[in-house]
């Protein structure tokens, strides 16, 4: 896939990515160039809400500001009064550098403006792989929470998960879910990009594996089958946010060293969660090959009616900081 391709696909043709290598480490950069097309689109669609946002060049917070604001502020899907749900990465005893999991700063901004929106009450949380309480901590997450007036909650008990059925599914028909998810108004999905060994990729999709109690599950079972079926969950995500700050372009899900990871500074975002992670995944093709075939549990989604694969007929916006 050249670039041009890959600009129509993620982006409606209006921007243009850089790649630049340092040492061993290639680095996206953000220089865009507008197309007249993409002038022509957006003027033919004026002020409409926007499906799929996608921002590059600032910061975590700045990122997230820009494409919320894309979408009418926070306060379009969190109300006064609501419990409300911040579900990233947290599966590591990964420090952000490593990107292992979602940045910190991201969260931080979305906890603080769910409770500057009026939410009761915003809860954080992972089934962790590493243990839970330095995965909390070392990520950095904990402390981002906690300042902006949210609350960890720990996911490492059978006794803090409940079953429900997924009559939609064609494999998992049934899983135990965290009851933070269940008892909560509102939940906004925040995935980190990366590669990982199984799935592929890891992104809004593959971050619903966080909110289940046994993971074994998906893995001997047909894992791209059983992340599909376990989006079919009746309480789907408000929002996905892919966070591509830095992004882990090998030996995910873990990691080894620094020079997994690039630097995206790229921020995608929808309430179409295959769409969402189809860009992603077009994203992350920039920086290396992974055929979208060969992330199945997309055409799964797609299949069970959860979102399109086809995101050159979705209104995209994109924005360059």
């Amino acid at each position: 896939m050249d670039r041009r391709t890959f600009l129509k696909s993620v982006v409606a043709a209006g921007a243009t990515l850089v790649v630049k290598t340092i040492g061993a480490t290639t680095v996206l950069t953000e220089r865009f160039e507008q197309t007249a097309d993409a002038a022509e689109g957006e003027a033919a669609l004026g002020t409409v809400a926007p499906d799929l946002v996608a921002v590059m060049g600032g910061t975590p917070a700045a990122m997230f500001q820009k494409a919320i604001a894309e979408f009418g502020g926070i306060s379009t899907f969190v109300k006064k009064g609501q419990k409300v749900v911040v579900k990233p990465n947290i599966g590591w005893d990964k420090t952000p550098d490593l990107a292992g999991n979602t940045n910190p700063e991201l969260v931080g901004e979305i906890v603080k403006q769910c409770m500057d929106a009026g939410a009761k009450e915003v809860v954080v949380f992972d089934n962790t792989c590493d243990e839970w309480q330095k995965c909390y901590k070392n990520s950095g997450i904990d402390q981002a929470v906690k300042k902006a007036g949210g609350r960890m909650m720990p996911a490492n008990n059978e006794s803090y998960y409940r079953e429900i059925k997924l009559p939609r599914a064609k494999i998992m028909k049934k899983a135990k879910i965290h009851q933070a998810i269940l008892d909560c108004d509102v939940w906004i999905n925040v995935p980190v990009l990366k590669n990982h060994g199984g799935a592929k990729m890891t992104m809004s999709m593959k971050n619903l594996m966080g909110i289940v109690w046994d993971r074994r599950y998906f893995h001997n079972n047909g894992l791209q089958q059983c992340i599909a079926d376990m989006c079919t969950l009746d309480k789907k995500p408000a929002l996905n946010i892919v966070d591509a700050y830095r992004v882990m372009k090998d030996n995910g899900p873990r990691g080894k060293s620094a020079a997994d990871v690039v630097s995206g500074k790229a921020l995608f975002m929808s309430r179409d969660i295959v769409a969402v992670d189809t860009a992603a995944a077009k994203f992350f093709n920039q920086i290396r090959t992974m055929p979208l075939e060969d992330i199945g549990h997309l055409a799964n989604g797609q299949a069970h009616g959860l979102g399109t694969m086809n995101i050159d007929k979705l209104n995209v916006k994109r924005i360059r900081m």
